[in-house]
């Protein structure tokens, strides 16, 4: 009898072992997710591909960029910043040091909600670790007012 009850007892461990692991990576996952929109005029999600062999995207137009701050486009996977008056600068909005997505950008600092992770918004490289790489460039451009995702 206890040759009977003993895969029976594996079987149900490595179902609660499963279990608990897929769980486990689903809240892993979650936490690395994309940014929810919850954060206001900072994280935007605007229809429109603005990815490779589409045609250009309009991002927004100058005026919605806060000076000093920036926008995260979460559909487009791209944050834009404005560091001086009429000076505008993007990057991609996936943080180098996990994949997460970064969530807002204020006072100089695109900021990654996951650990901790900070970016000088002029240039995209790391302020607060753990990040240790830059947020690669993006190619935008600036005419008659709007930002276009190139």
């Amino acid at each position: 009898m206890s040759a009977a009850r003993k895969p029976r007892n594996l079987l149900e461990r490595r179902t609660v072992f499963l279990a608990v692991g897929a769980a486990g990576a689903a809240a892993a996952l979650t936490a690395c997710g994309g940014s929810d929109g919850s954060g206001g005029a900072e994280s935007v999600e605007q229809p429109g591909s603005g990815g490779e062999g589409a045609g250009a995207a309009v991002l927004a137009q100058t005026a919605d960029i806060p000076e000093g701050g920036g926008v995260v486009f979460a559909a487009q996977k791209v944050v834009v910043t404005q560091p001086k008056a009429g000076e505008f600068k993007a990057f991609s909005a996936t943080c180098t040091h996990q994949g997460c997505a970064v969530k807002d950008v204020r006072d100089g600092a695109i900021t990654c909600p996951c650990h901790g992770s900070t970016f000088d918004a002029a240039t995209g490289s790391p302020t607060a670790g753990p990040a240790t790489q830059p947020l690669p460039a993006r190619e935008i451009s600036v005419e008659g007012g709007a930002i276009t995702l190139v």
